[in-house]
């Protein structure tokens, strides 16, 4: 199972590649997401050996697989690879091209309507820039959240990445039961517009539909009065 972003529904089906779309449906946002290793390896049959928060995808706000004739092809990224295996490893398959080819044909034909984004050089190099201009690991490193035994609050890992980036994320867990104690932090979305410029992710309205929709891959927003266990590897 991929864990995929639950905020992408299928708007356009059958886009042509010269991407001669109408602007009411042309994404607005792009959702750099994270997810961290040791809670996703507690989910998928992987065992994590990597102790940074690695690339999950970028993620437009529209669409989904809008060009299923546009193929990847790993020879376009080759210069890239090297980056990508460390910083957006497929967890399951590590020697696999497969979660690039899946986030390509799900994502980035999506991506790909912005004409900065609009190979598949483009689009990867891209995600790669915005995550490591980022850093979500010294970040949260920075305020003191480090993977470990002890419980934070959810209050502290909202307030770090808010106080720093200046902008509201998504912050996801895996709740282990329904009635748990505790909860794993897992995933995290950090939001651009489309000049790659750092916005809000989350806004009150869109709230009950991530609560929702997440449940189905495991991930759903974090709740806000339970203790987070940040894992370390196992």
């Amino acid at each position: 199972m991929r864990l995929c972003s639950p905020l992408i529904f299928c708007l356009m089906a059958g886009v042509a590649s010269a991407f001669v779309i109408s602007p009411n449906h042309m994404w607005t946002k792009l959702i750099l997401t994270h997810h961290w290793p040791s809670t996703f390896c507690s989910m998928e049959p992987c065992h994590p050996t990597i102790s940074y928060w690695t690339l999950h995808g970028l993620w437009p706000d529209k669409g989904i697989e809008c060009n299923s004739t546009w193929h990847f092809n790993s020879s376009e990224i080759e210069d890239l690879r090297p980056d990508m295996e460390k910083s957006w490893p497929d967890l399951i398959k590590p020697a696999s091209s497969g979660f690039w080819k899946y986030e390509w044909q799900k994502h980035g034909t999506c991506a790909a309507k912005a004409e900065s984004l609009n190979s598949q050089h483009k689009y990867f190099s891209k995600a790669l820039e915005l995550y490591h201009k980022l850093d979500l690991d010294s970040i949260l490193k920075k305020f003191d959240i480090t993977p470990s035994e002890k419980y934070y609050k959810f209050s502290q890992i909202e307030a770090a990445i808010e106080n720093f980036y200046s902008v509201k994320p998504k912050i996801q867990c895996v709740h282990p039961s329904k009635n748990a104690d505790v909860q794993l932090l897992g995933q995290i979305e950090i939001c651009f517009d489309t000049d790659f410029a750092l916005q809000d992710c989350e806004k009150e309205k869109d709230r009950v539909k991530y609560m929702s929709v997440d449940k189905v891959s495991g991930f759903s927003v974090c709740d806000h009065d339970i203790p987070v266990y940040y894992p370390p590897l196992p």
